[in-house]
């Protein structure tokens, strides 16, 4: 097959499903391009109950998807599937990972990629001897990794774990489902995220404890599994789950959006968060926290703000008037819509695989 109709086969942790998990739009948005690109695509996903009874998108229509049910199943009835296809992606926290990677690296006859949208987590979790989706040793198996981190992790990945090439893949959002559009505005300072030990002291220190100081403005903290015991303030909305339908809404109707950031990403640098592209897409200015390499992505002052204390929180949202909050909004929405939809990134694997064909003949 020629590049411009590709057959490529991906086995990520879901596309039917958005509970709880960024994957799911990840790959939906990916896919869509894809195919909107000529490529042909199946999704392989492994059938777990969490997502069987939330599964928002069954049927998506721009790939064929398969449920298996576990290892012996992908291998005896899709070993052909994957053997045939042009080029197959297997994404991070996909169930038994290494077991998944192996089959695929030691089946496939086209391109292997690992598509890890999880790379300063997963390399943490390596690091402590932590193998649930990726061993060490596979990542040299795979000719391609495409890791959510750019920078020097990317160097680390090729001259530490031996990848035959590791190259940035950020995430990416879909223009027709994030975009501005007018709405009351109903909050100053909202966030969606789902719950992480790691996330929530700079949620409390930048947003909770502002809004603590701030009691005649209104906040709004979106999504799942946050423990009972958390106080939340009176001028605090919690809304336990949003699913991707009502996003677009969710980031219009406030002022600003508030970033915050997982401490291996922080870490790692380089890993903007699918929320940042997201609210920028829709206008929306966006507070921060800071880590190496975010000027990268946005310009810092006039297409983002840096929070570092609650202070900051406060004096944004006190200072900074309607005018000037707007161009910042409209300046990060040229940005993304520039460099990081789902497009690109269509267009980004569409040259990464023809880089590792290139290498793997040995052009």
């Amino acid at each position: 097959m020629s590049q411009s109709n590709l057959n490529i086969v991906i086995l990520g942790l879901s596309v039917t499903s958005s509970w709880g998990n960024g994957h799911a739009t990840t790959f939906r948005g990916l896919i869509r391009e894809l195919d909107k690109n000529g490529h042909r695509v199946t999704f392989l996903e492994r059938d777990v109950p969490w997502y069987a009874s939330n599964r928002d998108m069954p049927n998506p229509p721009f790939c064929t998807t398969i449920l298996y049910s576990n290892i012996e199943e992908l291998s005896n009835k899709y070993g052909s599937l994957v053997a045939g296809a042009d080029l197959v992606i297997v994404g991070s926290y996909v169930p038994e990972g290494v077991q998944v990677g192996e089959f695929v690296t030691s089946t496939a006859q086209g391109i292997t990629a690992f598509y890890d949208i999880d790379t300063p987590v997963t390399l943490a979790k390596i690091e402590r001897g932590d193998f649930e989706y990726l061993h060490p040793d596979l990542i040299a198996k795979y000719n391609l990794y495409l890791s959510f981190t750019g920078g020097p992790t990317l160097k680390r990945i090729e001259q530490h774990y031996g990848s035959p090439a590791a190259r940035p893949f950020y995430c990416s959002f879909d223009p027709e489902l994030y975009f501005a559009e007018p709405q009351q505005l109903n909050c100053d300072l909202g966030y969606l995220g789902t719950y992480s030990d790691d996330r929530q002291p700079p949620l409390q220190k930048l947003m909770l404890d502002a809004a603590k100081l701030l009691p005649q403005q209104r906040f709004v903290v979106a999504g799942p599994q946050y423990p009972n015991d958390i106080l939340w303030g009176a001028n605090v909305n919690r809304i336990e789950h949003l699913p991707p339908s009502e996003h677009r809404a969710f980031y219009n109707s406030q002022r600003f959006a508030m970033n915050i950031t997982r401490a291996d990403m922080i870490k790692a640098g380089y890993s903007p968060s699918v929320r940042l592209f997201e609210a920028a897409a829709c206008g929306t200015p966006i507070m921060s926290d800071y880590w190496d390499g975010i000027e990268s992505i946005f310009e810092i002052g006039s297409e983002i703000l840096i929070s570092y204390t609650a202070e900051d929180t406060v004096n944004y949202l006190t200072t900074i008037s309607d005018g000037e909050r707007k161009a910042m909004g409209e300046k990060a929405r040229r940005k993304v819509l520039a460099h990081h939809t789902a497009a690109h990134r269509a267009t980004e694997l569409e040259s990464y695989y023809q880089e590792a064909m290139a290498m793997k003949v040995g052009v």
